[in-house]
């Protein structure tokens, strides 16, 4: 496996972890090409482990990436790397990212493992957070009198903000348009 040079010593935080997970299909996941930046390898050494390994990676562990989802993946992502792919990019569930780290056995490998746990954990944490200030808010509207507008107004864009985000919108077509 070749290693990129600028992340052969430096082991990942949490942080810069969890700004690379994603939700597809309702799940957390860590995309190949992501792994691969994370462990030092090249994107095909992961997709050949899991080739390698079918017993190890059921789908409910990794599962390749629609075309459908790749927009919505784009717009969860500020800055997108999606360039030429010949396959789909692999989508590694909590689960798939625990597996894999038992294929790759360097050290490295060891290291970034325990980091991506770490911040599947903090990532958990933070929702388990909000759902509780979500029912905390809930609660207190529930006791408040809302005769007043101003309050029912600031009880509505606390509920607003505490929605996860929706599907994004397509984007509008640039250019002339022929009438259907």
């Amino acid at each position: 496996m070749t290693i990129h040079r600028e992340h052969r010593h430096e082991t990942p935080t949490p942080e810069t972890i969890g700004s690379r997970i994603r939700i597809v299909r309702g799940q957390r996941v860590l995309l190949d090409e992501d792994l691969a930046r994370l462990y030092g390898v090249r994107t095909k050494a992961i997709n050949q482990a899991v080739a390698r390994n079918p017993d190890r990676f059921p789908p409910d562990f990794v599962f390749p990436i629609a075309s459908n989802e790749v927009a919505i993946l784009k717009s969860q992502s500020v800055t997108s790397s999606w360039g030429g792919r010949r396959k789909p990019a692999l989508a590694f569930t909590e689960q798939g990212v625990a597996m894999l780290s038992s294929v790759l056995r360097s050290a490295r490998a060891c290291r970034v493992n325990v980091a991506i746990m770490r911040a599947f954990v903090r990532l958990r944490a933070l929702l388990a957070d909000h759902q509780e200030l979500a029912a905390k808010v809930a609660e207190l509207e529930r006791k408040s009198d809302l005769h007043d507008e101003r309050i029912a107004a600031v009880f509505e864009a606390i509920r607003q903000l505490l929605q996860p985000p929706g599907p994004p919108d397509p984007p509008d077509r640039i250019g002339f348009h022929r009438p259907p």
